[in-house]
C-alpha cells in the first residue's frame, strides 16, 4: 500500500514542478482564452438558473391559491356565499382568509370576490375587511383580461397599492409599488366560474432572485410579453417598456450579443407560468473580461514563486500534513475494528484538529444514539403491549357480562339475565365510535335504561312510550332521547316527585318529526324558563352564555349542526304542572343527507 506522503511527493515533482516551467510560456494564452470561455458560460449558467428560480418563484405564487380548493368550508364559501351555506362558520372563514395573507411575507393586500354575492373582502396588514359588494369589479380590464384568457390566471404590471372597492384598511401614506396577480377560482366538476382572488405583492423577493446574477454596473432586467418592465435594478427602467433596439436583441438571441456600445446581453425566456417573459442582463465586455485578465496574470507569477518554493516545502508537507492524516486513518480503522472509544486528540487547533474532534463527537452522538434506540425499543414494546390490553378489555367486559347472563339463566333467574340483558345493550350502544343512530335505536336504548330504572324504583314510578314505527327508520344523532330521560330521574325522584308520570311521544307534522319528552311532576317558573330558553340558544362565544343546562343546550347544538336551523328542541313548563321538552327533526333538509322518502312508512 504506498502512503499519502510517497504520493504527494511523487505529485509535487512529476506533475507540478517539472511540468510547470515547461508550459509556463504557454499559460497565458490559454488562461486567457479558457477563463474568458468560463466566464461568458458561468454568466448564461447564472442567468438560466435565475431564470429557473424566478419562473418558479411565480409558479408557486400563481398555485398558491389551489390550496383552497382542499378546504371545503372556503371553497363551499366561494361557491355558495354566507346567505346560501347556513354550515359555514364565519369565524373559520375569516381566520382561513387572514391565514392566507399570512403565508408569505411578500403578500401585500389579498382580495377575496365572490362571484355567487358579488362580495369583495381584502385582507391588509393580517386585518380583515367587512365584506362589500363590488359590482364594478369585473369591468375592469385586467378583471375582463381574465375572464377571456383560457388561463385561471393574469398578472399585471407593477403599479402603486390601490385600496379595492375602498374596504382595506389601507392607509394613505402607504404608496408601495406592487405586483398584482388575479386568479380565477372555478368548480373543477362543472366548471363554473366561482369568484377571483387578488393578490398584490411586493418585488423584494423577485429582486433577490433577480439581482443574484447582479455584480457591479451591471444591469438585470425582467419584462413581461408586452415588454413592460417587471422588475430593474435600474430605476430609470421603472413603468416604462422596453427600447425597440434592445427589444430586437432580446427577443431574437437566447445567449450573449454583443450590442454597438460593446455591452453584452444575456437574455432567457421563462417558462410557465410566465410563458414569454424574458430575464435579460446587460453588462460591459470590458467589466466582464477584467477580473479575467487580471486573474491570469496573477495565476502565472503566483505560479512562477509557488514552483520556486515548492521544491523546499516538499519535505515539511510531507512530514507536517501527511503524518496527521495517517495517525488519525489508524484511529478511523480502530473504529472499524470495533472500538468505539479511540482516544482522540482534540487539542490541535488545525484541520486536522477539527476533524478529530468531530469524528469524537460523531462517535459520542453514535454512542448515545445506540443507547437512545435500544431504550425506545424498550418503551415500544411496553406500548404495544398496553395497545394490545386496552383493545382486549371491552371484549373481555362483554364476555363476562354474556357469561354472567348464562349463569343467571342456568340459575333460573330470569329477571337478572334480563337487567345484565338491558345493562349490555347500553353499553354496547354507548361505547358506538360513530354517532349515527336512528329513532329506533334510541328508543331501544330508552328501552333498556328504564327497564333498569324500573327494577331500581320498583313499581314507584309509571312511564309510557308510543313512538310510531314508520319514523323508526329516521337518521339522528346518537343520544338525544336518553338525557332527556335521565333529567326525568334527576330532577324529579332526586327531589321528590315519586309520583310523577314520564310520557315519551312522536308524531309526523308536517315536515318535520316531533319527539316529546314530558313528565307530570317538577316544573320551574315562568322567569327560570326564560333563563333556560336564552342558554339553550345562546351561542358558546357569547359572554352572557352559561354552562348550566349543557345537556339540553348539546342535544340543540347537535341537531341544528345534523340538519339545520329548522331542527332544535323547545322547551316548556306545562303552565307549572310539569316540564316538556320537543325535539324537532325536519324530514326534508338542504344538507342532501335525507329526503322526504327516506324514511320507511
Amino acid at each position: 500500500m504506498k502512503s499519502i506522503q510517497n504520493r504527494l511527493l511523487i505529485l509535487l515533482l512529476v506533475f507540478i514542478i517539472l511540468p510547470y516551467f515547461l508550459s509556463v510560456l504557454l499559460i497565458y494564452r490559454q488562461t486567457k482564452e479558457n477563463v474568458e470561455r468560463h466566464e461568458l458560460e458561468n454568466s448564461r449558467e447564472q442567468m438560466q438558473q435565475a431564470s429557473y428560480d424566478i419562473a418558479k418563484y411565480f409558479d408557486d405564487i400563481v398555485n398558491l391559491p389551489y390550496l383552497l380548493y382542499r378546504n371545503p368550508d372556503f371553497f363551499r364559501f366561494f361557491k355558495q356565499g354566507f346567505e346560501d351555506s347556513p354550515y359555514l362558520n364565519l369565524q373559520e372563514i375569516n381566520k382561513d382568509m387572514v391565514n392566507f395573507y399570512l403565508m408569505r411575507s411578500e403578500f401585500r393586500q389579498i382580495r377575496f370576490y365572490t362571484h355567487e354575492e358579488g362580495i369583495s373582502f381584502s385582507v391588509y396588514n393580517a386585518m380583515l375587511s367587512s365584506g362589500k359588494r363590488d359590482s364594478e369589479l369585473l369591468k375592469q380590464a385586467s378583471i375582463q383580461k381574465l375572464m377571456d384568457s383560457e388561463m385561471n390566471y393574469v398578472i399585471e404590471p407593477p403599479h402603486p397599492i390601490v385600496n379595492y372597492n375602498n374596504t382595506s384598511i389601507l392607509p394613505e401614506s402607504d404608496q408601495s409599488v406592487v405586483l398584482t396577480i388575479h386568479h380565477k377560482i372555478m368548480d373543477t366538476l362543472t366548471n363554473e366560474f366561482l369568484g377571483i382572488i387578488t393578490i398584490d405583492m411586493d418585488l423584494d423577493q423577485i429582486a433577490s432572485l433577480a439581482n443574484h446574477v447582479l455584480a457591479k454596473n451591471e444591469t438585470v432586467l425582467l419584462s413581461d410579453a408586452e415588454g413592460h418592465v417587471i422588475y430593474t435594478s435600474d430605476k430609470t427602467w421603472t413603468d416604462k417598456t422596453i427600447p425597440a433596439e434592445l427589444a430586437d436583441i432580446i427577443y431574437s438571441s437566447s445567449a450573449g450579443a454583443t450590442v454597438s456600445d460593446g455591452d453584452i446581453v444575456f437574455s432567457n425566456s421563462l417558462q410557465v407560468p410566465i410563458k414569454d417573459w424574458h430575464f435579460t442582463k446587460i453588462t460591459s465586455s470590458q467589466l466582464l473580461f477584467e477580473s479575467v485578465r487580471s486573474t491570469a496574470y496573477t495565476n502565472i507569477i503566483v505560479g512562477v514563486i509557488v514552483g520556486g518554493l515548492g521544491m523546499i516545502m516538499v519535505a515539511v508537507i510531507s512530514y507536517y500534513v501527511t503524518r496527521p492524516i495517517k495517525l488519525l486513518s489508524q484511529k478511523v480503522q480502530s473504529i472499524e475494528a470495533g472500538n468505539m472509544n479511540a482516544p482522540f486528540n482534540d487539542k490541535r487547533e488545525d484541520e486536522i484538529g477539527i476533524l478529530e474532534r468531530n469524528i469524537k463527537d460523531m462517535m459520542n452522538r453514535i454512542n448515545r444514539h445506540i443507547d437512545r434506540e435500544y431504550k425506545l425499543e424498550i418503551e415500544n414494546r411496553k406500548n404495544q403491549h398496553r395497545a394490545l390490553k386496552s383493545q382486549v378489555n371491552p371484549h373481555f367486559l362483554f364476555n363476562a357480562l354474556q357469561s354472567i347472563a348464562t349463569v343467571a339463566l342456568l340459575s333460573d333467574s330470569p329477571k337478572v339475565y334480563q337487567l345484565i340483558n338491558s345493562l349490555s345493550k347500553m353499553m354496547r350502544y354507548s361505547i358506538r365510535v360513530d354517532q349515527k343512530a336512528t329513532i329506533r335505536s334510541e328508543v331501544e336504548y330508552v328501552k333498556a335504561y328504564l327497564h333498569l330504572q324500573e327494577e331500581r324504583f320498583q313499581n314507584d314510578f309509571s312511564y309510557s312510550l308510543e313512538i310510531p314505527e314508520e319514523i323508526f327508520n329516521v337518521p339522528v344523532p346518537s343520544m338525544i332521547l336518553q338525557p332527556l330521560v335521565e333529567n326525568f330521574f334527576k330532577h324529579c325522584y332526586d327531589k321528590g316527585y315519586e309520583q310523577a308520570c314520564l310520557h315519551i311521544c312522536g308524531e309526523i307534522q308536517g315536515e318535520n318529526i316531533h319527539l316529546v319528552v314530558e313528565n307530570t311532576g317538577s316544573s320551574m317558573t315562568a322567569e327560570e324558563l326564560e333563563l333556560l330558553q336564552n342558554n339553550i340558544y345562546t351561542a358558546a362565544n357569547e359572554e352572557n352564555y352559561s354552562l348550566k343546562h349543557i345537556g339540553l343546550k348539546n342535544i340543540h347544538d347537535r341537531l341544528v349542526l345534523h340538519f339545520d336551523q329548522s331542527a332544535g328542541i323547545t322547551v316548556d313548563n306545562l303552565e307549572g304542572e310539569g316540564f316538556s321538552v320537543r325535539l324537532v327533526i325536519p324530514l326534508k333538509y338542504e344538507g342532501g343527507v335525507r329526503h322526504e322518502g327516506s324514511y320507511r312508512r
